[in-house]
């Protein structure tokens, strides 16, 4: 069986104080009278609990550095989704991989293709990442949300044509506190110039993506 060649754009691819109280009290060389004592006692009981800082609530909730993305998702769901890739994965390299860490999977089995990305985004903050995912979803319309996916999950399924070749790629946004975990899957058909079905593609996007939300959370 003869080798054809892959579309331009898939050939394209393969290249984040506690504020101690004073208490105010004024030291005096005389000692303290009964009366001193019951103010301060009372006081003290009335005085509310000190609150956990900012940065303390923080940290029980973000996410400090992007985990290893070639391991976020699982072999069986690798093995299903993209046939004959190597389940190792390959991770891209970035400019600062403690924010941001991508893997990817692909292989062509037959005549049938199919590409698999995980991406881990961490932001500074719940709020920024919050913010961050509200402008993708808005930008890549005509999905839907994706219930029970981190705080947030949005998925979308998109069908382009080039030179007669059609390929259809799902994109699954989720946002986990200050970390976005974005999933690309897509397929083509260079046998009959045709793309998998919508359903297949989407639903293969989000099994990936509920994957590397789980080993996300289990990277705490």
């Amino acid at each position: 069986m003869r080798e054809l060649p892959l579309p331009l754009a898939l050939t394209a691819r393969l290249s984040p104080v506690v504020v101690l109280a004073a208490m105010g009290w004024a030291l005096s060389s005389s000692p303290a009278t009964p009366a001193d004592q019951h103010n301060e006692a009372q006081q003290k009981s009335t005085s509310p609990p000190s609150a956990p800082s900012t940065a303390a609530a923080a940290a029980t909730k973000s996410y400090g550095a992007a985990p290893a993305p070639c391991g976020s998702v699982a072999t069986a769901t690798l093995k299903s989704l993209v046939p004959g890739a190597k389940t190792a994965g390959k991770e891209i390299r970035s400019t600062d991989e403690k924010l941001r860490r991508t893997c990817s999977w692909n292989a062509l089995k037959g005549y049938d293709y199919r590409w698999l990305d995980v991406s881990f985004e961490v932001l500074d903050s719940d709020a920024a990442a919050q913010k961050e995912y509200k402008e993708r979803t808005a930008e890549k319309s005509g999905g839907g949300a994706v219930p029970g996916l981190g705080d947030a999950g949005y998925s979308v399924v998109n069908l382009t044509t080039e030179d007669k070749q059609q390929t259809r790629e799902g994109v699954v946004i989720a946002q986990v506190s200050n970390v976005l975990v974005v999933t690309t899957y897509n397929g083509s058909d260079f046998e009959t110039k045709k793309a998998p079905g919508t359903d297949e593609i989407n639903k293969g996007a989000i099994k990936a993506a509920k994957d590397a939300v789980t080993a996300l959370k289990g990277s705490r």
